[in-house]
């Protein structure tokens, strides 16, 4: 019974883990890399802000570049962070 949990928590953090490689993956690519950038730039200034957005983009689209910071990334973590989520309030 353990080896069947074991085997569904691994199956479960590489599907959540999987898209995350794909998109830095996809990022990574020299040419197609700055497609799939234009693309996500919505999602990275929804996550970041307007101006960390964009450039956080705008450094992913330069071919070489954005093929070094995602590799650092992959390893770090982001080098510009998310914004912090708005506390909703519930007083009226």
């Amino acid at each position: 019974m353990t080896l069947k949990v074991e085997r569904s928590i691994k199956r479960k953090l590489l599907h959540v883990g999987g898209w995350q490689v794909v998109k830095r993956a996809a990022k990574m690519l020299p040419f197609g890399g700055t497609a799939v950038v234009v693309v996500l730039v919505g999602s990275d200034i929804k996550r970041k802000g307007v101006v960390k957005g964009l450039i956080n983009s705008g450094i992913d689209a330069i071919p070489i570049v954005g093929l070094a910071k995602n590799g650092i990334e992959l390893f770090r973590g982001d080098l510009i962070p998310d914004k912090e989520p708005k506390e909703k309030n519930n007083e009226r």
